[in-house]
């Protein structure tokens, strides 16, 4: 009966009711209107007679691949943008990591392999020059096409600037696995000794991850859950160490920067409700509680917070200052709505630590439509130094070591960026202000970004370093500013130097073009990646 049984189970299992699947037939969503076809084929025709958007030729005006072509998909679905707005866009539109997140579940376009769609149209034109007394004379058409050409080329340059960053980032992990392996040594937990951190009179309060935003965040969230909370632990005990915060109280440009920009707008923050972001010892509350606010939220997540505790009672502020250990998207917070925020969050470079996106988090879940942020702007410069003692003593020094050479650490050596007071003296060229962000409205993902540069050079010589530093603004009716570049005075974030592995030749008055890519590292969201091109040279720096 057992044999029947099983006999006739699986004759059930192989009956007219089994429903195969058709793998020719899907549900394909129109990229710009409700309309679903059943193929691939149908949608690309339907796109392109009823919306004027030829896919093939898009992919070669910006040199599309897998991944910025699924990037397009999501962009398109998340915006909901015209197929006029796509044509008039720029691929950095949609060149972020939060466009890799599908929006249509099982979207039959991200199935497409864009690397199998030609370009009917791409054939090159023979079109009539015309030379004449050593001048060639091109017709319209021609120099239309080659404005097409030159823009698809940058877009082609561009997407392999990405791959390289980001096989370069991959690879820097791969190593570092390996020497591990081989010299069995334990992962690094910490950033570099070499380079202290800092944060807020003290510390950020919070993991940077949790954001308000989920949708353009989401490859950010991806990242930070998958992060050790030894690693983010490591980052907070760091704050705890009293030498760091005697080292941010006595930078007066710093400290009193922000005592002046509370003290001198009391009339703006007078009675209201103030958060302090990362308060470490309390300095900036007790500014703000000075400044007449009736009530200040002070949160950090390191150990420092219970002595800003003993220093709050034993300044007799305990009725206005309301002390809260643990990270900000964590802890029960005891306010709907705050008036204002204040945090010193900046960290090397302004955006190393990553300490900005606690900021955002606060501002986007507290902050009253109309409140006060403190500072409110903020901006990244750079200037070309031409040191050369400092590159014989630094890099060069690597050549001869005793007699022996170890060449091989020079790459080393300029690939960690190092945190140093520069010389006004020895700087070459003028400054260019690379990029600017608006507190009120910069999002998570302003960490990543790419600009061009020009520097006019003020003296013939070699350029052997190119130096960063940021200047923070309190845009406020009495407006504080200070700077942390290399002609003002010195504070504890020095300045961030960018050694280049061999100095470059420049010559007074020459106008140096170069670009700066700056993102997040994959594996450590609190350290940064900026790749520096200039005078066809380029390299890449690893900041964590």
């Amino acid at each position: 009966m057992t044999d029947v049984h099983m006999e006739d189970a699986n004759d059930a299992d192989s009956g007219d009711d089994w429903d195969e699947v058709n793998d020719d037939i899907q549900n394909v969503v129109c990229l710009f209107c409700k309309e679903v076809v059943d193929s691939i084929p149908k949608a690309l025709r339907h796109v392109e007679v009823f919306h004027d958007f030829n896919l093939a030729t898009f992919k070669t005006k910006h040199a599309l691949d897998v991944y910025s072509y699924i990037k397009l998909v999501n962009f398109i679905r998340r915006k909901e943008v015209s197929p006029e707005e796509l044509n008039s866009a720029e691929s950095k539109s949609w060149n972020s990591d939060e466009y890799l997140m599908p929006v249509l579940q099982d979207d039959a376009w991200l199935m497409l392999d864009i690397e199998e769609i030609e370009d009917s149209t791409a054939k090159p034109i023979a079109y009539p020059v015309n030379s004449e007394n050593g001048c060639v004379t091109l017709s319209e058409a021609h120099f239309a096409e080659l404005q097409r050409t030159i823009q698809s080329l940058k877009a082609q340059l561009e997407q392999r600037e990405l791959a390289c960053l980001m096989a370069t980032q991959q690879i820097d992990v791969m190593v570092k696995k390996a020497r591990s392996l081989v010299l069995d040594e334990e992962p690094k937990n910490s950033r570099s000794s070499s380079i202290q951190m800092h944060s807020d009179d003290g510390e950020d309060c919070s993991q940077n991850n949790t954001l308000i935003n989920t949708d353009e965040n989401a490859h950010l969230n991806t990242i930070s859950k998958s992060m050790s909370m030894d690693y983010d632990d490591g980052y907070f005990r760091t704050y705890s160490h009293f030498a760091i915060h005697h080292e941010m109280l006595t930078d007066k440009v710093r400290t009193e920067s922000y005592r002046d920009a509370l003290l001198m707008n009391s009339n703006k923050i007078s009675n209201c409700i103030m958060l302090d972001v990362g308060c470490g010892t309390g300095i900036l509350s007790m500014f703000a509680a000075k400044s007449g606010c009736r009530k200040v939220i002070s949160v950090d997540q390191s150990e420092i917070i219970y002595h800003a505790m003993d220093i709050v009672r034993e300044n007799n502020l305990t009725d206005i200052i309301t002390l809260k250990k643990g990270r900000l998207e964590d802890i029960e917070f005891p306010e709907e709505k705050v008036d204002a925020i204040v945090s010193e969050w900046m960290g090397y470079f302004l955006l190393f630590e990553g300490m900005l996106d606690t900021v955002i988090y606060a501002r986007d879940h507290y902050l009253s439509p109309g409140g006060v942020l403190l500072p409110n702007r903020c901006t990244i410069s750079i200037v070309g130094s031409g040191d050369t003692k400092r590159y014989v003593d630094l890099v060069d020094y690597w050549s001869n070591v005793y007699g022996f050479k170890m060449s091989c650490m020079k790459a080393e050596v300029v690939r960690e960026p190092s945190i140093e007071i520069c010389n006004a003296q020895h700087l070459i060229t003028s400054v260019a202000e690379i990029q600017s962000f608006d507190l009120y409205t910069v999002s998570t993902d302003c960490v990543n970004f790419s600009t061009t540069f020009n520097l006019t050079v003020k003296k013939t010589g070699p350029l052997t370093a190119i130096i960063g530093y940021f200047d923070v603004f309190f845009d406020l009716d009495n407006p504080v500013h200070f700077s942390t570049g290399p002609h003002s005075p010195p504070t504890h974030w020095k300045q961030t130097v960018f050694s280049l592995s061999e100095p470059i030749s420049i010559t007074e008055g020459e106008i140096l073009t170069g670009k700066l890519i700056c993102s997040r590292h994959m594996k450590d969201i609190r350290g940064l990646i900026i790749t520096i091109q200039i005078k066809n040279v380029s390299q890449v720096y690893h900041l964590d």
